[in-house]
């Protein structure tokens, strides 16, 4: 089997890039909280990364939804999303626009960033989804939080999850309640990167992951993500989990639309 040298040169290195903006993004942060005077988030470690991890994301966000558009199935995956949904961390909003709106009764967006909501409510009035959207901020662990809003296990047709379970404490645990929240026939639709199968490619990966873990919002590059998905319960169909992993990649993504089994199980 050819090893790729070049091509995994390429990728292992490409880290660096997404690391370094995240340097100069929480720079930039703490530089715009001392000329706004709040220099109490300077004694923050997370309230300066969440701050960064704003900036980062904004400057990158034009080829993150270019790249979303032209080489992912996220759209096709976004169109499936039925009923009263539950959005994983909206970020700036980009899925927002995807929505088939004729299918959607309710859609709860959790995101744990305060620095992402005037992006997602411009992108709630620019969808014209003001009646349908509900914007949370909390974790989206935050049983509490959720509770308030109405979303309560079996409460739920679709939880969308678009690149989040990667960065949460626990993913396992956050699968399970994700899971129950879930009405039986319910779907969980996500798209995420996980670790690779390649093991020269998998040290590599644990490697950028101090780095880059704290710098791009908490995302881990290392976790078993099919494994993570499939272990929350029993699914009507866990053939369905796709990829598109290449040995040198240092981000394979999964996807899938899991159906929850309509009777018997939950």
């Amino acid at each position: 089997m050819p090893w790729h040298w070049k091509d995994r040169y390429r990728s292992y290195t490409e880290p660096w890039g997404p690391v370094r903006y995240g340097i100069w993004a929480v720079y930039e942060g703490a530089k715009q909280a001392i000329s706004e005077g709040r220099y109490r988030a300077l004694l923050s470690i997370s309230a300066l990364l969440d701050a960064g991890f704003y900036i980062w994301f904004k400057v990158l966000n034009d080829n993150f939804i270019r790249f979303e558009t032209n080489k992912t199935t996220i759209p096709k995956l976004v169109l499936q999303c039925t009923g009263v949904v539950l959005e994983l961390g909206p970020g700036t909003g980009n899925q927002l626009c995807r929505f088939n709106k004729d299918l959607i009764t309710r859609i709860i967006g959790v995101e744990s960033n305060p620095h992402f909501v005037p992006d997602i409510e411009e992108q709630i009035k620019l969808n014209k989804l003001d009646d349908v959207y509900d914007l949370v901020i909390a974790n989206c662990d935050d049983t509490a939080a959720l509770e308030r809003h109405g979303v309560v296990p079996s409460s739920l047709d679709t939880v969308l999850s678009i690149q989040v379970i990667c960065s949460v404490s626990d993913p396992e645990a956050t699968m399970k309640r994700l899971y129950a929240l879930l009405k039986p026939g319910g779907k969980f639709i996500f798209w995420e990167h996980h670790r690779n199968s390649d093991w020269m490619t998998r040290f590599v990966q644990y490697f950028w992951n101090p780095m880059w873990r704290p710098l791009v919002g908490g995302c881990n590059l290392t976790r078993d993500m099919k494994k993570i998905v499939l272990s929350a319960g029993e699914w009507d169909n866990p053939e369905a989990v796709e990829g598109d992993e290449q040995p040198w990649s240092m981000l394979p993504r999964q996807w899938g639309v899991l159906i929850k089994p309509s009777v018997g199980l939950s």
